[in-house]
């Protein structure tokens, strides 16, 4: 049976915020713990040992594959901050085109610096993967 890495754990947002080597990265991990936090309205959690993720929702694929993913979180990284909103949202890349400096992959948005990017959007970004998630996984 496939084991998930990526699991909720107990341990401390702000201990692994305080761990970030980068003094401009860890100021910029403050700065989205508040506004993920304020827009998602779910307290931040560790995901496996590098994600800070907000509320969480059950997946179950079509092959069978299932588990738990944080709504939307991020990732201060040494190279890039990863953001993580919804794989599959359509509507995202209308969002990420009036974003600001970024890069991106299948769920993850990567940028070098908050500064960079438009935080109203961030913003929409935050909400649009939430409802997004929310429609496509119903709690049951």
């Amino acid at each position: 049976m496939y084991e998930l890495k990526t699991k909720e754990t107990d341990a401390s947002v702000i201990e692994f915020i305080e761990a970030v080597d980068s003094p401009k990265k860890r100021e910029d991990a403050y700065r989205l713990l508040d506004i993920f936090t304020e827009t998602a309205g779910y307290e931040a959690k560790m995901w496996g040992p590098s994600i800070i993720g907000f509320g969480s929702y059950h997946y179950v694929y079509n092959t069978g594959h299932e588990g738990d993913a944080p709504l939307v979180g991020f990732s201060p990284r040494k190279a890039k901050t990863s953001l993580y909103f919804a794989p599959g949202d359509s509507e995202r890349e209308a969002l990420l085109a009036k974003f600001g400096k970024h890069t991106s992959g299948k769920a993850c948005v990567y940028i070098n610096k908050v500064d960079d990017i438009d935080i109203e959007v961030l913003q929409q970004l935050i909400k649009q993967s939430i409802a997004f998630l929310r429609k496509t996984y119903p709690e049951n």
